[in-house]
């Protein structure tokens, strides 16, 4: 029985061999051949999608803290020339939000860039870069992308705000508030045993504050 078996494996093999010899004088190369015998088969060729050819958008993500506007121009620029780049700020404080976007003049150096860069390990962070179609892009992206990121200025924003004129009402809220933020934090203390004696804030001979609007009649 052991016999008849290998006699029929090795006339399926002789068969196969015989038919992937055919193909190949016919001028189809066969990319494999199985096994367990039989005719040679040819891989589908992967259809290239014309949108993603074009794109040169990227969308790059899980950006670390550091890994500023100049640290990624110097970086991404080994690849090719770099046409625009913006990473996404918080308005109010200007730190980055993890996330920006990349153009490259050539389409070929994204589709490169995508799938060199995607997980690629920048100061224990995984980065995510993709390819954006073109469709996709939103015209107002790059708006504002030509201008230097200015920090702003929170002492001068803060000594705006501290030194604004207010009304003898403004001044007695204001009071009021400092007396009674103390209040907590005496209480809190004794709560926590500690033998501390906090300074008295005199409600009754609290100074004018030099700068007072009057309300004019």
């Amino acid at each position: 029985m052991k016999a008849k078996a290998k006699k029929a494996m090795m006339r399926r093999v002789r068969k196969g061999s015989s038919k992937l010899s055919m193909t190949t004088t016919k001028g189809q190369d066969a990319d494999f051949l199985p096994l367990e015998g039989g005719p040679a088969r040819k891989l589908p060729k992967e259809e290239e999608n014309p949108e993603e050819n074009k794109a040169t958008v990227l969308y790059i993500g899980r950006i670390p803290h550091g890994f500023y506007e100049n640290e990624m121009e110097e970086f991404f620029k080994q690849f090719g020339v770099i046409k625009r780049l913006r990473i996404a700020r918080n308005k109010k404080t200007g730190r980055s939000k993890h996330f920006g976007f990349l153009e490259f003049e050539h389409p070929e150096v994204a589709k490169i860039v995508a799938e060199c860069m995607h997980n690629y390990l920048v100061c224990e962070h995984l980065l995510q870069v993709r390819l954006i179609p073109p469709e996709h892009v939103h015209p107002k992206l790059w708006k504002g992308v030509n201008r230097y990121y200015k920090p702003l200025n929170w002492v001068q924003i803060e000594r705006k705000s501290q030194d604004k004129l207010r009304t003898l009402e403004e001044h007695k809220k204001l009071v009021e508030r400092i007396l009674k933020r103390d209040k907590k934090r005496q209480k809190m203390i004794e709560a926590a045993g500690l033998d501390y004696e906090c300074p008295e804030i005199l409600n009754g001979s609290q100074r004018v504050p030099k700068k007072i609007k009057f309300d004019e009649d």
